[in-house]
């Protein structure tokens, strides 16, 4: 499940024409990547372990699932489509996850056991064409299937405007704190193409010392 051709654990190879081009067009940007300038995107897992992560954070806060993916890991001697299923769903949730939890990561496990993220044609899509084969599985939503084009799949060009996190660091950069609308997020983010991964990652690292990963 892991693509040979997107190395695990370095930054993608569009990453320094990113933030050159982004320093030079974006002065609020060019200050937040100068502070991070040796950082950037890394890819840390297979398809399989990155959706399984995500769906575990969905709607908690980091520390909090840190903490469940860990007791869930523990539990399965180690996080593969088998192993998961091999513990069950009546033992996921004895470990800590919620049932619909539970429930969508048997799901992920038996659709990973049944070749679906084994998608090597995957790369021949764009990235709409990989939301929509992702958002047919259970527990998968957009903003999953964003974060997996972002993190997994490594797309210069995602722009997950519905990620609190994202939004909040583009209002307090480029609006003093103000709300913005949905218009005015796009009309800010339009001259970031095609980088807009990169921009949010950036944006995200505003916020937090420590570099979001999945």
């Amino acid at each position: 499940m892991v693509d040979a051709r997107i190395p695990t654990g370095r930054r993608p190879r569009y990453w320094a024409q990113a933030i050159k081009a982004l320093s030079e067009s974006d002065a609020v940007l060019a200050d937040i990547i100068e502070a991070s300038r040796s950082e950037g995107l890394r890819r840390r897992s297979d398809a399989f372990t990155m959706l399984s992560r995500a769906i575990i954070g969905q709607q908690i806060s980091v520390k909090a699932a840190d903490s469940i993916w860990q007791r869930f890991a523990d539990l399965c001697g180690g996080v593969t489509p088998d192993r998961v299923l091999a513990v069950g769903e009546t033992k996921l949730r004895e470990g800590g996850l919620t049932r619909q939890k539970a429930g969508y990561l048997v799901h992920l496990s038996e659709a990973a056991r049944a070749g679906r993220l084994d998608a090597p044609d995957w790369s021949r899509l764009d990235d709409e064409s990989i939301i929509e084969e992702l958002v047919a599985l259970k527990g998968i939503g957009r903003w999953t299937a964003e974060m997996f084009l972002i993190f997994h799949m490594q797309r210069p060009d995602v722009l997950p405007l519905g990620d609190l996190g994202l939004r909040r660091a583009i209002n307090l950069r480029y609006a003093e704190g103000r709300t913005l609308s949905l218009d005015e997020l796009n009309r800010i983010a339009a001259p970031w193409r095609p980088w807009r991964t990169v921009a949010t990652w950036y944006l995200w690292r505003s916020l937090d010392p420590i570099p979001v990963e999945y």
